[in-house]
Formats: C-alpha cells, sequence, structure tokens
C-alpha cells in the first residue's frame, strides 16, 4: 500500500472507533470524529497531511 491508501485505512479506523464509543462510552469521543474528518478536509484542500508526512519519514512508498 502507498502513503495515500494508507492515510483514508487510518482514518476510517479512526473515525468507526470514534463513533463506535462516541455511541456507547461517551458522546465526547465525536471530537475525534470530526478532528479526522477536518484533517481529510485540510488533506483536500492544501495536499499537506501530518500522518502522509509520518508515513513517508517511515518508509512507507508515494506511488506504486
Amino acid at each position: 500500500m502507498v502513503v495515500n491508501d494508507w492515510i483514508h485505512t487510518i482514518a476510517g479506523i479512526f473515525i468507526l472507533i470514534s463513533l463506535a464509543l462516541g455511541i456507547w462510552v461517551n458522546v465526547n469521543w465525536f471530537w475525534v470524529t470530526a478532528f479526522v474528518g477536518a484533517n481529510l478536509f485540510q488533506f483536500g484542500l492544501t495536499k499537506v497531511c501530518p500522518l502522509g508526512i509520518i508515513l513517508k519519514k517511515l518508509g512507507v512508498p508515494e506511488s506504486r
């Protein structure tokens, strides 16, 4: 998998987990969902993602 695939996979996992925690544990977990959504929105506009930078430094390839 490449950086973009990892970004979408990790974001999706965080959203699903925070939604479940928000429903069954505490509504404040929805703030994690909002943060991930805002980060994805910012990434779409600027093409800069902190997770992408971290993944690149860890050696994940940018393209296939």
